[in-house]
């Protein structure tokens, strides 16, 4: 699903944020991305996601070869990967269902599917009595609740979550983890950015450590 080689990604500054990166993860799993604050976890997610370019080296997602990707051509790649962030990004002004409604609408999905898909993924998460709810109107799990709906609700085959329990308590992100291991049985590989050792814990599988721009683990 995701094959990295020798991936290196400066911004210019002494030591490069990505270091000679090298792994793969095979369609299906769930692989933790672990490391301090710094180490480089978000940037690769950015280059996976193709919101930054990397310096030298090789990205596969799905087939799909990153660097030879063109610009206006990136909507293929990102149509492969649902991404969930930490902070949830939001749209404040729309509705918990038009959040993830506009997900679709912005890649064209006719109306019909739009309303089916967006009441089945928030059905997924739980979230079906808040459809009608704004943003400042829910908790922070309920927030990211919506987020992985909007991730999931294309279909995509990789889902990127960056750091998505950091903002929420022990109990709520006990249960944002059950929904990705869920999803992860119904056949979505997930890679899951994360620095709490008691995530790590309460889940057994791979992880890829970063320290420093450079992975330490596999």
């Amino acid at each position: 699903m995701v094959k990295v080689f020798n991936l290196y990604k400066s911004y210019g500054g002494v030591s490069p944020v990505l270091a000679d990166i090298s792994f793969i993860i095979n369609s299906g799993e769930f692989v933790f991305l672990t490391g301090q604050s710094g180490a480089g976890k978000t940037t690769l997610f950015k280059v996976l996601f193709g919101w930054e370019r990397f310096n030298r080296g090789q990205i596969l997602v799905g087939g799909l070869n990153i660097s030879k990707l063109k610009s206006n051509n990136l909507y293929l790649l990102r149509r492969k990967i649902g991404f969930v962030f930490q902070d949830y990004k939001l749209l404040s002004r729309k509705t918990v269902f038009e959040n993830v409604a506009f997900a679709q609408q912005i890649i064209g999905v006719d109306a019909k599917s739009v309303k089916t898909k967006t009441w089945n993924a928030l059905k997924s998460v739980g979230l079906l009595k808040k459809k009608d709810s704004y943003p400042s109107q829910l908790s922070g799990g309920e927030q990211q609740r919506v987020s992985i709906a909007r991730a999931v609700v294309n279909d995509p085959d990789l889902i990127l979550a960056d750091e998505p329990t950091g903002n929420l308590d022990s109990k709520v992100s006990k249960e944002i983890l059950a929904l990705f291991e869920q999803i992860n049985l119904q056949g979505k590989t997930i890679i899951f950015a994360t620095h709490s050792a008691e995530i790590l814990r309460e889940k057994k599988c791979r992880r890829l450590t970063l320290n420093r721009g450079k992975i330490i683990s596999i």
